[in-house]
């Protein structure tokens, strides 16, 4: 059993699935789909990759290799590093590498990492020493490469005799990183600007001297660790080898800053965006749809809107709020001191949000993420912004069964786009039965399989 509860089903199972979604990253299996021999339904979250008969999956800080049967990936090689619990989405294919341990504030109500778990800076040297040894495992793999005639690249025989040898996971999240060929590091865990500039300088030195392959390196960090570094810091810690911040703006509200002990106000993360965007580095800024509840909702979007306006920072991701029982919002949602928003009131907040990004910003929106509803929100401001509102109003303007359709079929990764509800008439059937059945069951059936399934991406 993996974490919260999630199953990990056999590899039949699986590929019984594939031949239905042949392109997805995480999973969620419905029961028609795997002939319900695991009960009501199956979850099960991670990313999938394909090699042979093998398949891995992970899940938060477990990872599982499968290969006709479910097995706990036991290490054979003592060559590994450290690494952290979490990364963005889209640094799903880059190198990860952990500076800092865990979360200097670590209050945050919507959040449930790092709970329980102190925050610990790591020294040059240790970082160093990691960084040295992922560049002895890629110089392995690529000399294993060699060895199987692959003449040094990571192909598909290479990451079979990898996963196959149950190496640490750290030598095969770098032999993955070297299949994918991104060139790209993240940097870990949630506010690595809080070490000392001249620290993390000698990091990024290094890792770039070891690494001279690499494109693009990126970091999590705070508005308000931000906010007290320079901007010549900033400079030089960018001319050291950092390209990108990622920063969780979450809301421009104050009131909802302060609702979810965010630690910050508005006004600090405008100075932290635009010092970051001053320095020459690229700043993606994420904020969270549905956070303000049915109380502030609208405050929440038309201020995040114009604490936008004036950061313009370079990409604006959208990651909708869920709420899940060991993050410490869910009391709150419980003593009904917190009223979350439907989905399709969440689908309404995006679009004011959206209307109220002004023609000088230039951001690029994304919507990469499966908690959110529509993928389709992505483009490029201000010229994609009618695009954006098209594809928010044409949600809106399905039929109610249809919406209830597509957003099961979404949180199951069957779709994204609903233009996928009328390419496939035999999963939108077997959507509409699985409806049928679980309203059969109870009137708040639905609704809980939606949440049960949305919320295991968290």
């Amino acid at each position: 059993m993996a974490p919260h509860g999630i199953s990990i089903c056999d590899v039949q199972a699986i590929g019984a699935a594939l031949e239905t979604f042949e392109k997805f990253q995480y999973v969620i299996i419905i029961y028609y789909l795997v002939e319900r021999r695991y009960g009501p339904y199956i979850a099960l979250s991670g990313t999938y990759r394909g090699m042979g008969t093998q398949l891995l999956f992970s899940y938060g800080n477990m990872r599982y290799s499968l290969e006709g049967k479910t097995k706990g990936m036991i290490a054979q090689s003592t060559l590994g590093f450290e690494q952290g619990p979490i990364r963005p989405p889209n640094e799903a294919r880059s190198l990860l590498l952990r500076v800092t341990r865990n979360c200097p504030w670590n209050q945050c109500l919507f959040c449930p990492v790092y709970k329980g778990q102190k925050f610990s800076l790591r020294t040059a040297e240790e970082i160093k020493r990691d960084i040295q040894t992922a560049r002895e495992i890629a110089d392995d793999i690529k000399a294993l490469s060699w060895k199987l005639g692959e003449s040094g690249s990571v192909t598909n025989p290479v990451m079979r005799h990898i996963l196959n040898n149950n190496h640490t996971y750290s030598y095969q999240s770098v032999a993955m990183w070297l299949y994918y060929g991104t060139g790209e590091c993240f940097l870990q865990d949630a506010d690595n600007l809080i070490m000392k500039t001249e620290d993390l300088i000698e990091i990024l030195s290094f890792l770039r001297e070891k690494f001279p392959e690499l494109t693009r390196v990126t970091t999590y960090a705070r508005s308000r660790t931000v906010s007290r570094k320079s901007v010549s810091e900033l400079k030089e810690i960018k001319a050291a080898g950092l390209d990108r911040i990622h920063i969780g703006l979450e809301s421009g509200s104050d009131r909802v800053l302060k609702f979810i002990k965010k630690g910050v106000d508005a006004d600090r993360h405008i100075d932290a965006g635009r010092k970051v965007v001053e320095a020459g580095l690229s700043l993606s800024e994420y904020i969270m749809p549905g956070l303000g509840g049915e109380a502030l909702w609208r405050e929440h979007a038309l201020e995040t809107a114009e604490v936008l306006n004036r950061i313009n920072p370079h990409f604006i991701r959208l990651r909708s709020l869920r709420v899940i029982s060991h993050a410490p919002l869910y009391k709150k949602l419980e003593n009904g001191e917190f009223k979350p928003l439907t989905d399709d009131q969440v689908v309404e907040e995006i679009k004011l949000l959206i209307e109220n990004l002004d023609n000088s910003t230039t951001s690029t929106v994304t919507s990469d993420h499966i908690m959110n509803l529509l993928e389709e929100v992505h483009g490029k401001l201000p010229e994609d912004k009618e695009h954006m509102l098209e594809v928010i109003r044409k949600y809106q303007a399905l039929p109610n069964s249809d919406r209830l359709i597509y957003r099961i079929g979404r949180r199951g990764g069957a779709y994204s786009s609903t233009d996928d509800l009328y390419r496939d008439s035999s999963t939108y059937e077997k959507v509409k039965n699985l409806i049928s059945e679980l309203s059969a069951r109870g009137p708040d059936e639905v609704e809980q399989f939606i949440n049960e399934m949305a919320n295991q991406y968290v």
